[in-house]
């Protein structure tokens, strides 16, 4: 059976990915003050970021409408997994399972997944993986289906260490978390999710030590590290995600470590210089 792996655009493929015809991304839309910037292959980074440090607005994002998902489930493909940004931080998922309903009422039921990654970012593109694991080796839909929200729940982690939350505290990010202010002493949180709620796991006074107590935290939260493969996401700093991956492979042997830069809306929230992982 033929498969398609969609995802918002806060599943921040790699370069060899995005020319995967296995993946599709569905882009949300950005804006700071008057200029809206779209998520796709457009997407400028360091001009977004500079747009983003000349104003004095924090920027926002939009979620696709359900009519851009409803096109992209009319593909050939026979199964179509969706992943989508955590329902507590995004409308995406709600739009992508409108856009599911109005593409089955139209033209009749499909095999169409949507998941709820409870993550973002690193810990999408972490499911994607797993997704097409499965799916090459031939693992029918409803078994796929059951492994990833298995996965998802019981077995994979998301975790971030970021220069500032600014961005997540002043779009509502970080409800029922009381806001970390210690700029002033260098202190860094240690932020993990729990269900899809952003939580804060730890903290230490600098940049380069929150890194590596978030690996130390990372490796020692899930089964088996050994057989996993970390997923590390960095916001316009591959020296830091390579820092990331030397200090994960000191910790445990792993066969392969997974580096991928955010796209736009990672780069929103994760802010320049931050470092998300999935493990």
């Amino acid at each position: 059976m033929s498969y398609k792996i969609i995802g918002d655009s806060c599943l921040d493929l790699t370069d060899k990915m995005k020319n995967d015809s296995h993946f599709q991304m569905i882009p949300l839309t950005l804006q700071v003050d008057d200029v809206q910037v779209i998520d796709d292959e457009t997407f400028d980074q360091k001009r977004f970021l500079e747009l983003v440090k000349n104003s004095p607005n924090c920027p926002k994002t939009a979620c696709p409408s359900p009519e851009t998902f409803k096109q992209a489930y009319g593909c050939d493909a026979d199964d179509i997994y969706v992943i989508t940004l955590s329902s507590k931080l995004s409308g995406t998922y709600n739009s992508a399972l409108i856009g599911k309903q109005m593409y089955e009422e139209e033209y009749g039921r499909k095999n169409i997944a949507i998941i709820d990654s409870w993550s973002a970012s690193a810990g999408e593109l972490r499911q994607a993986l797993f997704i097409e694991e499965l799916c090459k080796a031939g693992v029918p839909f409803e078994e796929v289906v059951k492994q990833v929200e298995d996965f998802k729940t019981n077995r994979m982690q998301t975790f971030f260490v970021l220069e500032t939350l600014d961005a997540l505290r002043k779009n509502g990010r970080l409800t029922g978390l009381q806001a970390f202010f210690a700029t002033t002493l260098n202190i860094k949180p240690v932020m993990g999710a729990e269900q899809g709620t952003i939580i804060k796991l730890d903290q230490a006074r600098g940049i380069n030590k929150a890194l590596s107590r978030m690996c130390s935290i990372a490796v020692k939260s899930v089964p088996d590290p050994e057989n996993r493969i970390p997923v590390v996401a960095h916001c316009n700093n591959p020296e830091r995600a390579q820092l990331m991956k030397e200090e994960l492979l000191k910790l445990v042997p792993f066969k392969k470590v997974v580096i991928t830069k955010t796209a736009g809306v990672a780069t929103v929230y994760a802010s320049d210089g931050g470092i998300v992982l999935a493990l």
